[in-house]
């Protein structure tokens, strides 16, 4: 049996201000510990990421256990269903998710199996709402998921349009991500303002080395409520050519258009089939 250390007072009160000193900060940092991920943590793992007391995790994440939030196995701890019904209630506070979930299917479509994400601005971060994707290949965004929003095309799309203290708070700290991530502050306003001309922002391997994305911002009531965009392999990206469709399906979306069912276009003339008569089945078989 695993022995906890009996006095943790004096390291947990190094921690505090890190965490905002209070237990819902230290709640949430054991919550956001796990990062979008359904696998269990261990005791340790959780107490190494949030950098808090194996003794403190274990008494706080217990009580997250007791309302749900976490569930506990074999394999340590994990997210719990709680959770979920949780978050489903906010994903449909907006109406945006269910408005726009016809016009990202068609837009997916169109692109050849590229993923189409629907997100929004919170905090400075980017939150994914929806998310299509048709063909196999590995997008490290979930539905519910954060992403920074100055690395993201989904972000700079909303960031190019939101009020200065929204763009300031978001903008205080650019990390680089990979090479190509934009961490000057004068070439992001740059940036931004390309944006606000253009109506279109890109991602070029800013976030996630191989990966691009093209996005459009979503107007509402005279401000950007979402934006849309278009996710894929770089290699196979043709980012200016899907422009168009992107800023259309935006458009939709924000218009409250209906859209038309999208078809392939036809390969070949269809082979002719003789009609076939059913027997109205009032009719098939005696009474």
């Amino acid at each position: 049996m695993q022995c906890e250390p009996e006095d943790d007072g004096l390291l947990e009160s190094t921690v505090e201000d890190s965490l905002g000193g209070t237990v819902v900060g230290r709640l949430e940092a054991i919550l956001a510990s796990f990062d979008g991920s359904d696998h269990a943590l261990a005791l340790s793992e959780i107490s190494h990421r949030v950098g808090l007391p194996k003794s403190t995790v274990h008494r706080l994440a217990n009580q997250l256990c007791s309302v749900g939030w976490l569930e506990r196995n074999s394999g340590g701890y994990r997210v719990g269903l709680r959770l979920l019904e949780l978050g489903s209630v906010a994903l449909k506070r907006t109406g945006l998710r269910e408005v726009a979930f016809k016009h990202i299917y068609s837009l997916a479509l169109k692109t050849g199996g590229l993923a189409t994400h629907l997100a929004i601005l919170d905090r400075g971060e980017v939150v994914y709402l929806d998310r299509i994707a048709m063909t196999r290949f590995n997008l490290p965004s979930r539905v519910g998921g954060r992403a920074p929003a100055y690395c993201t095309a989904l972000g700079k799309a909303m960031l190019a349009f939101a009020d200065q203290a929204g763009q300031d708070s978001a903008l205080k700290q650019l990390p680089r991500r990979t090479e190509f991530t934009i961490t000057d502050p004068r070439a992001m306003q740059a940036e931004l303002e390309t944006i606000r001309r253009t109506g279109v922002a890109y991602d070029r391997e800013e976030a996630y080395r191989g990966l691009c994305c093209v996005a459009a911002p979503i107007r509402g009531g005279g401000r950007t409520i979402g934006a849309v965009s278009v996710t894929g392999p770089i290699a196979r990206m043709q980012a200016h050519s899907l422009v168009h469709d992107v800023r259309s399906a935006a458009l939709a979306i924000s218009s409250g258009e209906p859209e038309p069912v999208y078809r392939e276009p036809a390969q070949r003339e269809p082979r002719y089939r003789p009609p076939i008569h059913r027997v109205p089945v009032s009719a098939a078989g005696p009474r």
